[in-house]
């Protein structure tokens, strides 16, 4: 078995603005409410190699993994992965972003499958991993549509 999850959002602000706000790896721990930081350690033929950091859990253990994450302006998609897997035996990640009438749908698939030795299976962190991914892009978008605010306001007033 692996696991699968597919969430989306529309995020009423500019295209453009969406695509540099959620692809400013540097900027995460403001934008995500999960990481605690981020550290970029390669940028290559497109490709950011970073690691997260991740807010202690409930029981203070800190979790932290290094991630490639390539995006494709062209195409609107950004492709990632986990380089350390930790329980994972893989995962995968695909962003696609759409221009709507409301604004800019932004969609999530995450591929996965947990190591057999993992402290939860499949189907635990497919139900986490779509809980946690409607919190945090809602977070997102609560961001960047303040953030458009702004910037709407800051034209309004120097026109």
């Amino acid at each position: 078995m692996s696991g699968h999850t597919e969430n989306d959002i529309i995020i009423a602000a500019p295209l453009d603005l969406v695509w540099d706000m959620t692809n400013d790896i540097e900027s995460w721990p403001q934008l995500f409410s999960e990481y605690a930081s981020v550290d970029v350690l390669s940028r290559e033929n497109g490709t950011t190699t970073f690691r997260l950091t991740m807010h202690p859990d409930e029981n203070g253990k800190v979790w932290s993994w290094v991630s490639e994450r390539t995006p494709d302006r062209e195409k609107l998609t950004v492709t990632a992965r986990r380089v350390e897997t930790g329980p994972f035996e893989y995962m995968n990640i695909r962003w696609v972003y759409s221009q709507t009438p409301d604004g800019t749908r932004m969609h999530w698939t995450q591929d996965f499958a947990m190591k057999p030795e993992a402290p939860v299976d499949d189907a635990w962190m497919t139900d986490n991993i779509n809980r946690n991914s409607v919190v945090q892009m809602e977070l997102i978008r609560d961001k960047v549509e303040q953030h458009a605010r702004e910037r709407r306001t800051a034209s309004v007033t120097t026109d």
